[in-house]
This record gives C-alpha cells, structure tokens and sequence, in this order.
C-alpha cells in the first residue's frame, strides 16, 4: 500500500524550512496537521490554592515544550524571579535547547535524556537525589512519571499549571488518510473520545515516545512506525526512512517499543582485524586489511662500563692525595643565566653607582668634670620689640580703661 495522504497530530510549523514540507515536496505526498489537543493555562489565582512555594524547590522536572512555557508564565504572573542557581532535568535535548527562550543555557545546570523518563531518574538518582523537585503538569496527567519518582524515594511536588481538552474531530475523515502520526497519550484519548469505536483497517500509525506506543497498544491499534529509534532520533527522520523503504522495497526496520528502552547515541565502533590464516598467514578474502602501525625502535644511551684490571676486586677503592688536590684546586662549575620572560624587557644597567646622602657627623659635648657645674641651657630668643604703632595703641587703651575707673 503506497503512502499518499498523511495526518500529524499537531499544529502546522511556522517555519518553511520544516522537515515535513521537505517530505511532502521530496516524496509527493499531502500532509495534512490538526491538534487533537488544546492547551488552556490555569490562572495563577487557582494556583495560589494549591499553597506550593515555587522557590522552595531548587531543581524543576520538565517533560514537554509547555512545561516549560507555564512553568515560566507562572512564575511571572507571580511575579516570582527564577534565580540562576535552579536546576532543569529536561526529558530530551530538544526541550532543553527550548530553555534558551527564557533563561541562559548552561550546561551545569541543565539535565537531559533521551527521550526516556527512566532515564532521567537515574541522572537523579547518581547525584541530586537529595534535592527537591517541582513538577509541572497537567491537571489530569497520567501517574506514569510520579510512580517512577515514588519508587525510588525522590522528594518532589505536582505543580498542575496548565489543562489538555480534547478537540472535537469528528469533521475528520480518516479513511482518506494512509498514516496516522500520534504524539502522546493524550492525542491518543482524544482520538478515541471523538470516535469511540475507531476502526484502523489498512491505515498505518505512527507513534513518538514509549507512553504513546503503550496507549496505541492498549487500545487495540496496530503501530507501525516507533520513533525515537537508534536510526532516526526524531519522527520526520522515522518518516523518510519509512518511505525510502516502501519506494526499494526493503522493510523498515524497528525495535518494539517494550524492548527498546533509551535511545542510544551513535557510538563509533573500532575497526576489527582481518582473519588470518594459521597455516598459510594469508588474509581471508572479503574484509579489508587495515594496516597495523610501525612502531620505530626507540634507543636508549647505554653507560659504558670500563673493564676491569686483573687482580683488583670491584668496590670502593682509596683516594689517592694528588686526586683530593686536584679536586680542591677545580674551579667552581659555572652558573647559568636565569632566562628571563620574552615580553619583559630587562631593566638597563646603570654604569655609575647610585650616591649616597652624606651625613653630617654630629657634634658630642664632652661631660663635665668632678667638681664642676654643668653649662646652663641657653634661654630661648626673645620676642622682637613690638613697633611704635602698636605701643601707642596700647597707652591709648590703657588711658582709657583708667578713666573708667575714675
């Protein structure tokens, strides 16, 4: 059955530069999107009820874009500034790039995953398992993350900022579309809320993420395509790869989502020998022969060891006098030239020494003798004579003061 017309579950991209209108114009197909859900904020006023103190807890749990685009609308209605010191444990790298919208991304202080939320609580576990966390979520969220949390003893709180209801799809025809792509549990409620006795007939679903795969398995669907894969991190890689397939007739190729676990980065695997041979040493057709590396001999200066006369024994032998003179009449070995740092210049010697202040040599009395008195000190120097001015300004006063008294 050849793909030709496809359903995403989510809203149309505002870029041009999407991989899904690549897939459209590379593989002639039609792609349709429609949100089965719809996102409404909880008012800050509502929250208030729950009585959580956004501050008190150090590190935040985020498993989706609109965790984080509540959890930072929250906090402004609040009026509340997130300090630089919090932590972000981020379900997959996409989300964490996300933060850039709203804080500076640096890596000590953002956590991820890839895609797993067991994943992410072993990150927790290694070396925050002591922190608190905050979760924020929707108000009918499923239990999935809080049993893992619970399990392993990690202290944290349910912070439901925002609520997902259902749109109405009934004006959908789905036996015109050939695949399906689901996004998460909710889609798939919503799915089943419109219809509820959806059939699939020959119609292939796509799903993003375990909890998904687990709703589509739990409602009785057939899943065709599982994305993240090894292969294809994201679900429009997990598209083309399915397409190719279908064009070379080659299957595509999965993990079941029971047995698939974390998504695992690329590793590069070191190059193995070629098969030899034991008896003939010749290499076994149909692998390449990968040289091994030369190593060079590397030489090492050997002391040279005088040969020994007849008759003497090996050990100390006694010093003779001319050798002990010979070593005291040596000259001292040389010192070397501290060199100095090639950005500092060095400082100019100065050919004349620096001149000293001469003192002047201070005169001592000699001491008096037996007998004699000891010099009196001389008196200090008297004030100079007050001006003509000044003593006829005085009498004046003087006259003065007398007549008063008369």
């Amino acid at each position: 059955m050849k793909i030709r017309k496809i359903m995403v579950s989510q809203p149309k991209p505002e870029l041009e530069r999407s991989p899904y209108f690549e897939l459209a114009r590379n593989f002639a197909v039609e792609i349709d999107f429609r949100p089965f859900i719809q996102i409404e904020p909880i008012p800050s006023r509502e929250f208030r009820k729950n009585r959580i103190d956004i501050l008190s807890y150090g590190s935040v749990i985020l498993t989706s874009k609109n965790a984080v685009d509540h959890y930072f609308r929250m906090c402004n209605e609040m009026r509340i500034i997130v300090p630089e010191t919090m932590k972000y444990f981020c379900i997959s790298e996409a989300t964490a790039y996300y933060l850039q919208k709203y804080i500076q991304f640096r890596k000590r202080k953002i956590f991820s995953s890839n895609y797993s939320f067991a994943e992410l609580v072993d990150i927790i576990k290694k070396k925050h398992k002591e922190e608190k966390f905050l979760l924020p979520c929707a108000i009918d969220s499923s239990d999935e993350y809080t049993e893992l949390l619970d399990k392993e003893g990690i202290r944290y709180v349910k912070a439901p900022m925002y609520k997902a209801i259902y749109s109405t799809l009934t004006d959908i025809n789905f036996s015109e579309y050939d695949l399906l792509v689901l996004f998460s549990s909710a889609g798939v409620s919503s799915l089943l809320h419109s219809f509820p006795q959806f059939k699939q007939h020959n119609m292939k679903i796509a799903a993003f993420g375990e909890q998904t795969a687990e709703a589509i398995s739990e409602a009785g669907l057939n899943l065709h395509i599982h994305a993240p894969q090894p292969h294809a991190p994201s679900m429009a890689m997990a598209l083309e790869m399915y397409l190719k397939g279908e064009q070379s007739n080659t299957p595509w190729q999965q993990l079941p989502f029971s047995k698939m676990g974390a998504v695992k980065k690329h590793e590069k695997k070191p190059l193995s020998k070629p098969a030899e041979n034991k008896k003939t040493g010749v290499l076994q057709p149909g692998k390449a022969h990968v040289p091994a590396p030369v190593k060079k001999p590397v030489h090492t200066a050997q002391p040279t060891v005088k040969p020994q006369q007849p008759g003497k024994t090996s050990g100390k032998q006694p010093i003779s006098k001319t050798a002990v003179q010979k070593q005291a009449i040596a000259k001292p070995a040389l010192k070397q030239p501290v060199k100095k740092a090639a950005g500092k210049a060095p400082a100019a010697k100065s050919k004349k020494p620096a001149k000293r202040p001469i003192q002047k040599p201070v005169a001592h009395k000699p001491a008096p003798a037996k007998g004699q008195k000891a010099p009196k000190a001389k008196a200090p120097a008297k004030k100079a004579p007050a001006s003509k001015h000044k003593k006829a300004a005085g009498n004046k006063a003087r006259h003065a003061t007398a007549r008063r008294k008369r």
